[in-house]
């Protein structure tokens, strides 16, 4: 036991329904899914969390602007909508655990970091945006904001409806690494990288600038299970097992992967792009450096995931039996 184990959290896990999308209800979900999470930590594992804001931001970005256009005041950027989340949503994750380990007669501390993620100001998705932020809208209603906010981009995500994209460049540093390293060495539980990590350029000087983005979750959680070198990374989503042939009579749940298994299926174009896709992606590139193994499953599936009883297990390479 004691292995550094990265749990990530879908910012969508955090909105259980639209219309129940209120400070309170997200706090609602969190609590819900901290059960899940301190049963590993009870089980000793060492755990950093990190989560998803794709809703908040849109949500936030969408209260600047109305109070913008109503009474005047100073819209806010988006590098500080990503700030802004994160440190709203980490203190609901640490408070909720911190709670949690209460009930249960655990001494475990939780910290949040405030993180910076470094990104290439060259990286192609500025000009080419593909993350998605904020609500769901029918083709209709993004059409209409369309014609409201000219230089907005709309897509369809993964049969849900349209969404607004924001750039999405991939991470190349987390700036607050050695932080992260030192809180987990002193058995803390730690939240980090929320919503991907607050993006930053650094200059030829070494200093540091926000930029307006959002770093996919996932790519940023798979980057710091590398440099604080974990050994499994946990992506959580909205099923237990991810599938091949999804919705069609043919669909099979996949419980044991290699990489290779997994390359394949990619090949196959088994995952959408919109959602099961950047999953599968930061599961490779943390399997291919560092990691021990990756499970896919869904927050209450956590417990039995860990002990190989659920979920989707990625792994370096199919062991033989004799």
């Amino acid at each position: 036991m004691g292995e550094v184990t990265i749990v990530a959290i879908g910012g969508n896990a955090l909105v259980k329904e639209n219309g129940r999308d209120s400070i309170q209800d997200q706090y609602e979900a969190v609590q819900e899914t901290v059960v899940h999470i301190a049963d590993m930590v009870e089980a000793g594992y060492k755990v950093v969390v990190t989560h998803g804001n794709g809703p908040q931001v849109g949500f936030g970005l969408r209260r600047s602007e109305i109070a913008n256009e109503v009474a005047g005041m100073p819209a806010m950027p988006l590098v500080n909508c990503v700030a802004d989340t994160q440190g709203g949503i980490g203190y609901q994750i640490q408070q909720a655990m911190t709670n949690e380990f209460a009930k249960r007669g655990l001494n475990k501390k939780v910290a949040t970091v405030i993180t910076q993620v470094e990104v290439s100001s060259d990286d192609p998705n500025f000009v080419n945006p593909t993350k998605p932020v904020g609500s769901f809208f029918t083709l209709d209603q993004s059409e209409k904001m369309k014609e409201e906010h000219p230089d907005w981009k709309f897509i369809e995500d993964s049969g849900r409806g349209y969404r607004r994209v924001v750039p999405s460049p991939k991470p190349i540093n987390i700036v607050e690494k050695d932080a992260i390293k030192m809180l987990i060495d002193s058995d803390f539980v730690v939240i980090a990288v929320g919503g991907g990590g607050i993006p930053v350029v650094k200059s030829a000087n070494n200093t540091y600038e926000g930029i307006d983005a959002v770093i996919d979750k996932d790519f940023a959680t798979s980057l710091l299970a590398e440099q604080i070198e974990a050994e499994t990374l946990i992506i959580t989503t909205g099923v237990s097992r991810v599938c091949i042939n999804f919705g069609k009579p043919n669909q099979k749940a996949l419980e044991k992967i290699t990489i290779e298994e997994t390359k394949q299926y990619m090949e196959e174009n088994h995952f959408p792009a919109g959602s099961m896709l950047p999953k599968i992606e930061a599961s490779l590139s943390f399997l291919e450096k560092k990691g021990k193994r990756v499970i896919i499953t869904n927050p209450e599936s956590l417990k039995e995931a860990i002990k190989e009883e659920a979920g989707t297990h990625i792994i370096k390479e199919q062991i033989a039996v004799l």
